[in-house]
């Protein structure tokens, strides 16, 4: 039997960061009032495309598990915004890395990362794949209305990446669960698509839209409930779990979800603070970090959750391997940036802050 270890792991993030302070110089906010209600103090405005923060992330990644693109089987990106929809950005990052297997990307939202790693562990476990590259993508600055309190305040760019291997190791990937709750698809939403009339300038506000509350309670509910069903597929009691590294959407969210599952608060890993929520990115990204920070260690059992639009709920069930740091290492990086988050975003800023003045 194969088993799908985790083997290679890297991250992007662009170095523009966007702090509370900055944004209460244009909207009615405080550093206070985001932190208390998000965790969140900054996040990251990216000068690049999604694809080339992942292309970077996933040269991290190779390193760390010591291959080369050529030797990949798949790549899976997950992303909510792609630079382009047609070709997928999954065939971009393949020609940044010559790789030479099948290519695609997956929206999923934020829970996009774990629908990716629980495909690619069930095509190692058949046979099918024996190394598979998963990528978690997001440039959602794109997305926002810097009018709109609700979401500006939340959202931030990066990617993550892991690589799974087959392994006749017993562990890695234990198991997971996927589901969706289409009920509730229009409390987290772009209009971005070809809903849009290209032809009227009016259909072009495909801002991020969300019901903060109904989320709130729907996350809590979506990843709560598809963890206790990934613990009872794999035979774990909750207290078998040593570490928890759920999606950085919101703190509250993750403080009343560990606490209605009865997981002390210091088995759950938070990064949010630094990076806000960079939907399908957050648990890559906050997998580099926890191994950087040395809160990985051989052996461990881990599980993570998801939750986003659509709505997606996932939850992923693994045994970290032996190895926690590198065989390699690249020196892939972002290209410079010769403006500030503020100066980035003005633009939009601009636009949105207008708009809402005529609007009046």
């Amino acid at each position: 039997m194969q088993y799908a270890h985790i083997t290679g792991w890297g991250k992007s993030v662009p170095p523009a960061t966007l702090t509370n302070a900055d944004l209460a110089t244009f909207m009615e906010t405080t550093d206070e009032w985001i932190k208390t209600r998000t965790g969140i103090r900054q996040r990251n405005i990216s000068h690049v495309n999604t694809s080339e923060m992942a292309s970077v992330a996933a040269k991290h990644a190779l390193a760390a598990a010591g291959i080369d693109g050529s030797e990949l089987d798949l790549i899976i990106l997950a992303t909510a915004s792609p630079d382009t929809l047609i070709p997928n950005i999954a065939s971009t990052v393949q020609a940044n890395i010559g790789a030479t297997c099948g290519a695609f990307d997956i929206n999923a939202a934020c829970s996009g990362f774990l629908y990716g790693v629980g495909l690619a562990s069930s095509m190692i476990k058949s046979g099918q794949s024996k190394k598979i590259l998963i990528i978690g993508a997001e440039r959602l600055s794109f997305y926002l209305d810097w009018s709109r309190r609700e979401t500006a305040v939340l959202f931030g760019d990066g990617a993550g990446a892991v690589v799974l291997e087959a392994s006749d190791q017993p562990g890695g990937v234990l198991g997971y669960e996927l589901n969706n709750d289409p009920e509730g698809r229009d409390i987290l939403k772009s209009n971005f698509g070809t809903q849009m009339d290209r032809f009227d300038n009016d259909s072009l506000d495909f801002y991020i839209h969300i019901n903060g509350q109904d989320v709130f309670k729907r996350a809590i509910h979506g990843m709560g409930s598809l963890s206790a069903k990934v613990l009872e597929k794999c035979n774990t009691n909750i207290d078998d779990v040593d570490f928890v590294i759920p999606h950085q959407a919101n703190e509250r969210i993750i403080d009343t979800l560990v606490s209605r599952m009865k997981i002390p608060k210091e088995k759950a890993f938070v990064n949010i603070a630094d990076y806000g929520n960079t939907s399908a990115a957050t648990i890559p990204i906050a997998i580099c970090d926890a191994l950087s920070q040395g809160k990985i260690v051989p052996g461990q059992t881990i599980l993570s959750c998801a939750f986003g639009a659509g709505l997606t709920s996932a939850a992923l069930l693994l045994k970290w391997g032996e190895r926690t740091t590198p065989i390699n290492t690249s020196d892939a990086k972002l290209p410079p940036c010769d403006k500030t988050a503020l100066e980035l975003i003005k633009p939009a800023v601009d636009y949105f802050f207008n708009k809402a003045k005529d609007a009046e």
